[in-house]
């Protein structure tokens, strides 16, 4: 039986995403973003997308690209004020954007990865954030419900990956991609090194290649990934 291989070309990995699809984005302001595949997804062009993202990025770069391109319909992020055409168009009514406290959404992520429905949380009680969410009553205290946050696709950004398609995060790049690859029915993973399988010892596995479907090599970086060279 030939060794498994998942890898595949970006065009033809990111050509799955369609219209209105739901799109999970890993990374944290620039660490762990998957430029790359989402200048892939620009070129690709699919309208009426949620993002699902910790942040917007910064103007003129990752999740602003698919912005300006009038691809995104819904955005759910817990903060867009490094991105000043993010706040405009959606003061503008251009895109709706649902805010999620930064620990809230990651938990949100993993529940569905873990193949729940949900939790309950006292966080937000009182603000803005607590608007039009189910309420619990638990010994005599109110809590908001969290549904879990699903997405068609996940696009995670890996320093090494073998052909199997188990992935290794560089420090804190790790961030939200581990969560994102669980809770998306199709994990695209962008990786710096493609190794064998067996190079990659299972104690430093960060994300299991069965939550990996498809997984391409990036032969350099761009500028874009702020990665210096030593």
């Amino acid at each position: 039986m030939p060794a498994l291989d998942k890898s595949t070309t970006m065009t033809e990995a990111i050509a799955q995403i369609g219209d209105g699809a739901r799109v999970m984005i890993g990374g944290f302001g620039v660490p762990g973003t998957p430029f790359c595949l989402i200048e892939e997804l620009v070129r690709h062009g699919p309208k009426g997308l949620t993002i699902i993202k910790n942040d917007a990025n910064e103007a003129a770069m990752g999740v602003d690209w698919l912005l300006a391109a009038g691809m995104v319909k819904r955005l759910i992020t817990s903060h867009i004020g490094l991105n000043a055409n993010a706040i405009r168009m959606m003061n503008a009514g251009e895109v709706e954007v649902e805010f999620v406290a930064q620990g809230i959404l990651a938990e949100r992520i993993r529940i569905a990865g873990a193949g729940l429905k949900g939790f309950v949380s006292d966080i937000g009680m009182g603000t803005l954030l607590a608007e039009g969410k189910q309420r619990l009553e638990i010994d005599g205290k109110t809590y908001l419900f969290e549904p879990a946050i699903e997405a068609d696709f996940a696009l995670v950004h890996a320093a090494r990956a073998d052909t199997a398609g188990n992935l290794v995060y560089e420090a804190t790049a790790r961030n939200f991609n581990p969560l994102m690859a669980m809770a998306a029915e199709c994990t695209i993973a962008e990786a710096e090194t493609i190794v064998p399988i067996g190079v990659i010892h299972p104690d430093a596995v960060h994300t299991p290649a069965p939550f990996v479907d498809h997984l391409v090599a990036l032969p350099e970086l761009p500028e874009v990934y702020g990665v210096v060279k030593r």
